[in-house]
């Protein structure tokens, strides 16, 4: 039997454990009851996670003794908006969900987006629990809190901070996402390797992806900073790395691109602009670029002329005082943040 990992998340308002195991999903009803629910509960997913898992939640949620209602959701970043939300509402309220019913996400990270925001709102806010079923979702978006949607002028323009009550990552799902998800879900592992840990880097280029260790790892790099830093006030930002090129890639695409395509992409670019100013060696470029590409990842920008980037870029919301901040790397395990990084500089990386 695989070992079960619960790794504790430190919130400013108290602590959520990640569990990771598998065949997590189907001990759903016994895990919440653990944490004193009961009753109603709500499930937003969507068509696409729901085919294989929706039923598999809701057995385990009405052996324990719940009520759950099930939400459809549509699949798909350009459903992300206030819309879908508003939609949410209607049901929850159908379904009589009262202030302590939890919402559960089941889905990748723009359901978890979705459902965390909705359930931040809905009656100024109602328990909230994630279980991500795309590697990106395990490791980056449902963890730390961060929820909201898109507005037509960029990517979460609109959202709330709501920590889950748990998180439940069962890498079984993952059997059923296509390998391109796979594969724009290992850039964001990648980013967590540059970030805090050089062994996670070296087993996924020597082609290790044991899924319990992986997952684990690059959870434990997202707690740490998030834990430091639970409000993006300073350090947190450091996980957008490659994330202010890569929302400009994703946006001029009209969201064709895929979030972990869009941030390889954009890991790669804030190497080379690091590069270029002078703050990290070729080397450290090289093993960064050859590490994405291993791993079947995009590494050169799409050819967007030059200003059509920028102005996306400028629409991002990870600007301080007006200017755009860059996370860049100085080498593997040391990335810091950049205000001042000149306008000449981007274009000739770009370029």
């Amino acid at each position: 039997m695989k070992p079960k990992t619960t790794i504790p998340v430190k919130t400013p308002t108290g602590e959520y454990p990640i569990h990771i195991y598998d065949g997590v999903l189907t001990d759903a009803g016994a895990k919440l009851r653990e944490l004193g629910f009961a009753g109603k509960c709500a499930i937003v997913t969507n068509p696409t996670v729901g085919q294989y898992y929706a039923g598999k939640l809701t057995e385990s949620l009405t052996d324990a003794g719940f009520s759950p209602v099930l939400c459809e959701i549509p699949d798909g970043e350009q459903h992300k908006t206030l819309a879908t939300v508003a939609g949410l509402y209607d049901r929850f309220l159908a379904a009589g969900l009262e202030r302590g019913n939890p919402v559960l996400s089941l889905g990748g990270g723009v359901t978890g987006d979705i459902a965390g925001f909705a359930a931040a709102s809905y009656l100024r806010g109602v328990p909230f629990v994630q279980i991500p079923t795309s590697l990106l979702a395990m490791v980056d978006a449902s963890v730390g809190g961060k929820t909201g949607v898109d507005l037509p002028q960029g990517k979460n323009l609109v959202g709330a901070f709501k920590q889950p009550e748990m998180v439940l990552i069962d890498p079984l799902v993952l059997e059923t996402l296509p390998g391109a998800e796979f594969r724009s879900g290992l850039a964001e592992v990648v980013k967590h390797g540059i970030i805090a840990d050089e062994t996670l880097l070296e087993k996924l280029r020597a082609g290790d992806f044991s899924l319990g260790w992986m997952i684990a790892a690059a959870v434990r790099v997202k707690v740490s900073v998030v834990e430091e830093d639970p409000f993006e006030s300073g350090r947190r930002a450091v996980l957008n790395l490659g994330h202010t090129f890569g929302h400009a890639f994703e946006k001029l695409s009209d969201f064709r691109l895929r979030h972990g395509e869009g941030v390889a992409m954009g890991i790669v670019c804030a190497a080379r602009l690091a590069q270029s100013l002078g703050h990290c060696t070729p080397e450290t470029t090289a093993r960064i670029t050859d590490t994405l590409a291993f791993l079947d990842l995009p590494t050169e920008p799409p050819a967007h002329p030059f200003e059509s980037i920028w102005a996306a870029m400028g629409a991002d919301k990870k600007k301080a005082a007006g200017k755009l901040r860059f996370v860049l790397p100085r080498a593997i395990g040391d990335v810091d943040i950049f205000a001042d990084v000149p306008r000449s500089v981007v274009q000739s990386i770009l370029e």
